[in-house]
C-alpha cells in the first residue's frame, strides 16, 4: 500500500503531465519559470525551498507545502530547521495557519518515514 508521500507524488506527476500535454504555451511557461526560480542563484536551494514553505503554509496550500517539504528534505533542511520555518510562516499566517500546520507536520514525519 502507497504511503502519503508516494501517494501525493505519483498524483501530483501524472496530473503535471495530462496539464503539460495539453500544449497550452502559457502554462507551461508558468511551470518553466516555477523551476527556474528554484536553481540556485543568490540564495541556495535550500533557503529558496524554506521560503517556499513559509509563502505556501501563509497561502494555505497543502499540496505546496508537501511539495516544499518534500523538496527541502531532499536539499537537506533538519527538521528543527522546518519547525523554525513553519513556526514563522504560522506567525505571518495567523492562526488560520493552524491546521495546514498540522498537516505539514503529518506529511513531514510520513517524510522521515521513507528514509527508514
Amino acid at each position: 500500500m502507497p504511503n502519503k508521500v508516494e501517494e501525493f507524488n505519483a498524483y501530483r506527476s501524472k496530473m503535471n503531465d495530462k496539464l503539460l500535454n495539453e500544449n497550452n504555451k502559457l502554462i507551461k511557461r508558468i511551470f518553466n519559470l516555477d523551476t527556474n526560480a528554484f536553481m540556485a542563484g543568490a540564495l541556495d536551494v535550500k533557503t529558496k525551498e524554506l521560503l517556499g514553505l513559509v509563502a505556501s503554509a501563509v497561502l494555505r496550500c497543502d499540496d505546496c507545502v508537501k511539495y516544499h517539504l518534500e523538496s527541502s528534505k531532499k536539499e537537506g533542511a533538519t527538521k528543527e530547521e522546518v519547525m523554525e520555518t513553519l513556526g514563522i510562516a504560522t506567525l505571518i499566517g495567523g492562526t488560520i495557519v493552524i491546521p495546514h500546520l498540522r498537516k505539514a507536520y503529518e506529511f513531514w514525519e510520513a517524510l522521515e518515514e521513507t528514509e527508514n
